[in-house]
């Protein structure tokens, strides 16, 4: 019995988020929980509130008791990225890449 919820288009690069997502893998969902409430990334907020939606699906969609639940899997893919230009001098210019992605969080039994 598995559930699942995924964020797409966060406004965070995949690596850095992939840093906190190797840290809750795997884990109780309680303690997962604990470890992003006081993590002081940005992508602990983000893969926080994924968690708790893929908890809350488990609990209202499946009827799983929450107490048992773990972080089965968590993934975080590239997502599209938008593409600027800074101005450089003599009239040439350089390109910003912001970079997002796709979080999906899956927990189980």
């Amino acid at each position: 019995m598995e559930a699942k919820a995924i964020l797409r288009g966060a406004r965070i690069s995949s690596l850095k988020a992939r840093l906190v997502a190797d840290q809750v893998r795997g884990l109780p969902v309680g303690r997962a929980t604990n470890l992003l409430q006081f993590s002081d990334k940005k992508a602990a907020h983000l893969i926080k509130k994924v968690l708790l939606s893929a908890v809350a699906n488990a609990e209202n969609n499946l009827g799983a008791d929450v107490d048992e639940l773990k972080v089965k899997t968590i993934m975080v893919d590239d997502g599209p990225q938008l593409k600027r230009m800074h101005a450089r001098a003599k009239g040439r210019g350089s390109r910003i890449i912001k970079r997002t992605s796709h979080v999906t969080v899956v927990v189980g039994s």
